[in-house]
């Protein structure tokens, strides 16, 4: 966000996502206010403001992500109240606003930056369940696509995930990950050694792509497997553990598939994350976010951690007795 200009053209991107789902003016009225108070929350209080917008036509839901380097907020609650402003000029009503309008909403300041985390749907759609995972994949610069992709599906006590990077970035590592979310998505709680033969299979025409598998059952047992340069890690207030797939490129050279399992202490979550993400974050990074949507956490990590030069994927599960 580096001037007036920006906030316009997120309120057009925004009005355009929702333009035939069917929504009462009312709504994508609510929807353009918060994308405004966003973008000019970020123009007039952030330091390196960005502003990440996806709109899922499955979900028919805008989910709007803001993000700053600072300097933070020293009491989010007092700076939601109406009438108060750290800024000059203004009236100190778009932080409150945004919390009453947004269907969802979640924030996390400290003096290094601040993380918003707002979600809109049209009135009267009905709530999804809690929210046990979320992920945030934003492409390489000057792509017009991103090269990873990444996949989730529930089935009562159990989900099933794939985070796929295609080699390279652009259309053509889009194109191969997209290949294995069609294999996933065909068969997501096959055996976890077919999954990954059938989508090594299935990306013999493409480039190939470092893949990374899981199978979480309740809140009890994690098993992965894969191959390349996508990681996974395990951490709770107290606990962390990376996971490593073995050396290859799926669609390309693959050993015989190794399926590692391990128990969950409690409280923990899985995160994955393709190499976009530097390899030796701080698990104390996150720690303080261990209570937050899942999607902050994603992309807490995304902003912190990206190195800036490929496409960047990061996907957190949480624990659950049921997943929806």
């Amino acid at each position: 966000m580096t001037d007036a200009s920006c906030v316009g053209e997120v309120r057009r991107f925004c009005a355009k996502a929702v333009d035939d789902w069917g929504w009462s003016e009312v709504d994508a009225g609510r929807l353009s206010l918060i994308a405004t108070e966003l973008g000019t929350n970020l123009l007039r209080h952030a330091v390196q403001g960005e502003l990440w917008i996806a709109a899922p036509p499955a979900h028919r839901e805008v989910e709007i992500l803001a993000l700053d380097k600072g300097p933070g907020m020293v009491d989010v609650q007092r700076s939601s109240q109406d009438g108060v402003s750290t800024g000059t000029g203004s009236p100190g009503t778009g932080l409150g606003a945004i919390r009453r309008l947004a269907s969802d909403f979640d924030i996390h300041s400290t003096p290094q930056g601040t993380l918003c985390l707002v979600r809109v749907r049209a009135t009267g759609r009905t709530a999804p369940p809690e929210r046990y995972w979320g992920a945030v994949s934003i492409a390489a610069p000057g792509e017009i696509v991103c090269g990873d992709g990444w996949a989730v599906a529930t089935d009562g006590s159990q989900v099933a995930a794939v985070v796929a990077d295609g080699l390279g970035h652009g259309p053509h590592a889009a194109a191969a990950s997209g290949a294995a979310l069609d294999v996933f998505a065909a068969a997501p709680f096959a055996p976890l050694a077919t999954l990954v033969q059938d989508i090594h299979t299935g990306l013999q025409t493409t480039r190939g792509a470092a893949l990374f598998a899981l199978r979480m059952e309740g809140s009890a047992r994690l098993q992965y497997a894969g191959a390349g340069n996508v990681m996974g890690r395990i951490i709770s207030g107290v606990f962390d553990r990376s996971m490593l797939t073995q050396h290859g490129t799926v669609g390309v050279q693959v050993r015989k598939t190794e399926v590692a399992a391990l128990e969950l202490p409690d409280h923990a979550m899985a995160v994955v994350y393709s190499d976009g993400i530097a390899s030796r974050w701080k698990a104390e990074e996150v720690v303080p976010l261990l209570q937050r949507d899942p999607t902050l956490i994603a992309a807490a990590l995304l902003w912190q951690q990206s190195r800036g030069r490929d496409d960047a994927t990061v996907l957190v599960i949480k624990q659950g007795e049921t997943f929806e």
